[in-house]
Formats: structure tokens, C-alpha cells, sequence
């Protein structure tokens, strides 16, 4: 008796993009393994492994730039680079030429024409011969600029930063931390008390073809596709927040504090950012207190600011004295979500001005105060590197610890509270899970509108297609 023969299905016979297809759907680890099957198989490997590149030290960047075809770069969606010396306490041996780190980001950043989040973490300022790279990245939608040196010794440039943002043709997302401003645009804080960093000699910064010689921090407000703006750890005191004009609609803003400066000279600075763009913004983190001094700030040909505001962070470093008085100046605005970050060691102060907030609320509920609150977020941080990275774009993941004693006490009266008024209240530990939830049904909150998460330099983490330099 003959049998007709079903032939199998065959690796080798398969068109190239089912392959691909089908490698797509590997994790990490298995991407790797069969990469190295066969030459064929580690080609078809290489969109996958070079989805998600986190280069950790300025060796090993001059090495990726130096041994990496140039080719495998336009398959990158996520590019992580930290510039910090992998061997910064040891001596380096004196026939080892030295790292030029703005030549090798040029050997990289041009041929990444698909990435569409860059987070760089810089222990120096660049040279600017980096500032044309950023104008072929034309996909690049998140950009992630962190100050990780000394201040003092190696500021980063205002100037060169707005610049490097103004160049990406699409930017919407942009967060940065500790830049320093220049002397060029700050001269009253030359030599002045509180004796701000400043930075000198960046007057090579060639003009912008949009921004001219304006490359300050307020010039950032005239990229017309930005969506996001998360400013931390930087002097804001530039008077030119009030006056440049705004070609932008921000919907996420985050602003952080000046720790050279007082709280009165911060809440000042916020203030006057707030009352100048914040008629379109839906998202805020606030480091600094309110008043009501915010909507004297409002350019009389644009709507009263916050009017949109519907999701408000409170940060770790927010005065819980202010807690009130601050929520009270946002009445007007239709919030729907409360999140507070604190100390573990404020928890019981803090919920106890939550509570006070909340009768605030019972008192005047026939006005239609806060009558769009709908949930109630209470999280705790560990120490201060955590709370400078908390906000609308946090990136680090914690441990996380139970509350006990009174704190577990205060979260609990908090919860019932909210219960009782029919609010979703929320307790979290620096970010683990809930230690409860319980949210009226009708009181559904809408899917958060932040920007994605860059994944942080140096951050001990694997993910499906990274690779790791």
C-alpha cells in the first residue's frame, strides 16, 4: 500500500519575513541563543537584539562606536547612554589614548535614524559638534538629557541643551536634569550670592536656524511639538519664562527646585512658569507650593491657566505645610487625580493634611469644590535620591516596604475616609503593590497621559530585544 509523503514544514524554505516574525516573538535570552546557530540566523537576530541598547560607561560607548557596524544602529528604538568612567578611581594608564565621548557619539547617533527614546546621561558637556547629529533623528520622539557629574568642575550648557532639543525635528517628550545656566543669559548670578553654578565659555554655541543666539531655557517653550516638559534639579529663575512667546501646548508639566535657591525664591520661579503655559496643561508635579499669585501671571490674551489640569503629583520634596493651601488655589480646575509622594517619616503628617483638605472639600461641596476628585494616591520614598526622581516621568524602580505603627494607622483613616466620600484611595510603598483600592464604580479614572519612561542609565534591568553595552 502506498503513501503519499506530507512534506514538513521546513525552516529553510520559510520567506524571509515570517522569519523575522517569528524571531520577533522571542524573549531576550532565546534571541540570543539562536543567534548563534548560523550566520543566517544571527542576521535575522539583529533587529531584535538591537531594539533596546543601554550603553552604561564612556568605555564602553568608544567600544560600541569602534566594533559595532554602523548598520545595526537603524534598528534601535530605545538608546540609553551613560558617559560616566567605568574606572573613574583608578588610574589610567598613560599610554591608553584618552575618550573622546562627543566623537564617539557622532560615530552612533547619526546612523540611529529609528530611535525614538535617547536618554543620555552626561558626566560632561559635550563639544558642539554633536548638535547636527540630533537633526537627522527624525522618528526621535522622547528625549532624556541627565547632568550625572560635578557641577561645579563640568556643567552642562543651558545653551547647548536647547540647542541639541530645538535640532530634533519631532520632539515631544523632553525631560531634563541639572543644567546649568548660562552666563551668557544669567549675568546677575555671576559672582552673587547664593552663588549659583554658572557657565562660561559656551558662547561658541553657534545660533539656532529657528531660536538665533537665544538658546536660554524659556526658548524651549517655542518648539512647536512639544508635549511634555520635565525641568528638575535647575535654576528657574529666568525672567524670560513670562515673556517668550509660547508656540508649544504643553499637556505634562513637571518642574523641579533650585536647591541653591530658598522655597519663597523656587515657589516664585513656578509660579511664574505656570501662569504662563499652564492653560494647556492636563498633567502636573509640583516640588514647590501655590498661591493664588500663580494666575496673576497669565498673559491677558490666553485663557486662565490650570483650566485643563486634571491629574496633580505632589513630589517628596513638597512642603506638607502647604499641602492645603495649595490644592485650595487649584479649586478651579476639574482634577480628578491626587497622587502624594512623601517620606516614610511624613506619612501620619501628611495624611493627617489630606484629611484636612478632604473636610475642606465636605465644607464646600455645594460650590463645586473638587467635585471631579475621583482618586486618591498616597506612595512613599526611602530617601532623597528616590524623591528627586520621582513625578509625571519617574524612571526608578524600589524596593518596597510595608507601613506600621502610626503610619499604617493615618493610611488606614485616610482610606475609610475617602471611602465614606466615596473617593478611590490608594497606598503604595515606593511604588509596590497596593496595600488597598477601593474605588466607587463611577468614579473610574481615564488611562494616565504620560510620556513613556526611558529606561535610566546604569539601571540593572533586561528587557525583550535589549542589549546591553
Amino acid at each position: 500500500m502506498s503513501s503519499t509523503a506530507i512534506p514538513s514544514a521546513c525552516w529553510t524554505v520559510l520567506p524571509a519575513e515570517m522569519k523575522l516574525s517569528i524571531v520577533d516573538q522571542l524573549d531576550l535570552h532565546d534571541v540570543h541563543a539562536f543567534s548563534k546557530v548560523s550566520h543566517e540566523c544571527y542576521q535575522l537576530s539583529v533587529p531584535a537584539l538591537f531594539r533596546c541598547v543601554n550603553i552604561r560607561s564612556a568605555e564602553a560607548l568608544h567600544q560600541y562606536a569602534i566594533s559595532v557596524p554602523k548598520s545595526y544602529n537603524r534598528h534601535i528604538r530605545q538608546l540609553t547612554i551613560c558617559t560616566k568612567r567605568a574606572k573613574a578611581q583608578q588610574k589610567a594608564s598613560p599610554s591608553s589614548p584618552p575618550i573622546r565621548v562627543t566623537d564617539a557619539l557622532t560615530e552612533v547617533l547619526p546612523y540611529c535614524t529609528q530611535v525614538e527614546q535617547l536618554t543620555l546621561s552626561l558626566a560632561a558637556s559635550l563639544a558642539k559638534a554633536v548638535i547636527p547629529c540630533f537633526e537627522e533623528l527624525s522618528a526621535l520622539d522622547s528625549l532624556c538629557i541627565d547632568h550625572c557629574g560635578d557641577e561645579a568642575r563640568f556643567p552642562l550648557s543651558e545653551r547647548l541643551i536647547v540647542s541639541i532639543a530645538a535640532s530634533v525635528p519631532n520632539l515631544r517628550h523632553l525631560s531634563l536634569d541639572r543644567v546649568t545656566r548660562s552666563a551668557l543669559h544669567a549675568p546677575d548670578l555671576v559672582g552673587a550670592r547664593p552663588f549659583v553654578p554658572v557657565v562660561r565659555g559656551d558662547d561658541d554655541i553657534p545660533d539656532h536656524p529657528v531660536l538665533g543666539h537665544e538658546l536660554r531655557l524659556p526658548s524651549l517653550l517655542r518648539l512647536p511639538v512639544l508635549k511634555s516638559l520635565r525641568i528638575r534639579d535647575t535654576h528657574l529663575g529666568d525672567p524670560h519664562w513670562a515673556t517668550t512667546p509660547v508656540a508649544c501646548s504643553l499637556e505634562i508639566l513637571d518642574l523641579g527646585s533650585c536647591y541653591h535657591e530658598s522655597h519663597d525664591y523656587n515657589r516664585i520661579c513656578t509660579e511664574r512658569i505656570m501662569g504662563t503655559i499652564g492653560h494647556t496643561v492636563d498633567e502636573c508635579a509640583l516640588n514647590t507650593a501655590l498661591t493664588p499669585q500663580t494666575f496673576a501671571h497669565a498673559k491677558p490674551d490666553t485663557p486662565r491657566p490650570l483650566k485643563k489640569l486634571r491629574k496633580v503629583h505632589l513630589t517628596p520634596l513638597f512642603p506638607v505645610e502647604n499641602v492645603v493651601d495649595t490644592l485650595a488655589t487649584l479649586s478651579d480646575s476639574p482634577v480628578e487625580s491626587l497622587s502624594v509622594e512623601c517620606h516614610k517619616d511624613d506619612v501620619v503628617d501628611m495624611c493627617s493634611a489630606l484629611e484636612d483638605f478632604l473636610n475642606l472639600r465636605v465644607q464646600r461641596g455645594q460650590t463645586g469644590f473638587y467635585q471631579h476628585l475621583s482618586e486618591i494616591t498616597v506612595s512613599t520614598v526611602n530617601d532623597l535620591a528616590d524623591a528627586l526622581d520621582i513625578g509625571v516621568q519617574s524612571t526608578k524602580s524600589r524596593v518596597a516596604e510595608e507601613l506600621s505603627g502610626e503610619s499604617a494607622d493615618a493610611v488606614r483613616r485616610l482610606r475609610e475616609y475617602c471611602r465614606d466620600l466615596r473617593l478611590g484611595a490608594t497606598s503604595k510603598e515606593a511604588e509596590s503593590e497596593s496595600l488597598s483600592a477601593e474605588k466607587a464604580a463611577a468614579n473610574a479614572t481615564r488611562e494616565s497621559a504620560s510620556a513613556p519612561a526611558a529606561v535610566p542609565a546604569g539601571q540593572a534591568e533586561t528587557t525583550h530585544g535589549q542589549t546591553q553595552a
